[in-house]
């Protein structure tokens, strides 16, 4: 695949894309873990777990096909960036950093004063990218809902 820029678009949930935002996320957790009870519960139903209760959804549509996701949840006492996948044979094309950019952006007009997320050290361009979008190393609580999860980030925006 050429590296020139792609025409896409960055997408607001709509339940037609739901199976893709479960393949897409259960394709990467397969990847590199694998699905936690709870990965199924919210994956099987984002409407139902996500957007009912007041989170977000974002896909990158390249021409008609969904490539890549991520969400905000409700935590409520702050959101957290979640269930962020890119297909595949789509990375390393920057829609990662292109996603995330959106979604710090999306934050900042609804004048969120940070974003959360979990990750696991392992998943080393992941926190790169977290990194360099200004995301710093915040301690991780005992009884966080990731069985994976070994590290957790914040941006302050």
């Amino acid at each position: 695949m050429s590296h020139k820029i792609l025409p896409f678009e960055i997408i607001s949930f709509e339940n037609r894309y739901s199976k893709d935002f479960y393949n897409l996320n259960v394709n990467w957790l397969e990847k590199f873990f694998y699905v936690e009870p709870y990965d199924e519960k919210v994956l099987s139903n984002p409407k139902e777990y996500i957007i009912d209760n007041g989170g977000f959804i974002f896909f990158i549509k390249l021409d008609s096909k969904i490539i890549g996701t991520a969400a905000f949840i409700n935590q409520k006492s702050y959101f957290e960036l979640s269930k962020m996948a890119v297909l595949e044979e789509y990375q390393g094309l920057q829609f990662g950093k292109r996603l995330i950019n959106h979604c710090i952006l999306f934050a900042k007009e609804k004048k969120w004063e940070n974003i959360i997320l979990y990750s696991h050290r392992k998943l080393e361009t992941a926190i790169n990218l977290y990194k360099k979008v200004g995301f710093v190393e915040i301690p991780l609580e005992k009884d966080v809902h990731y069985e994976r999860a070994n590290i957790k980030m914040k941006l302050d925006l």
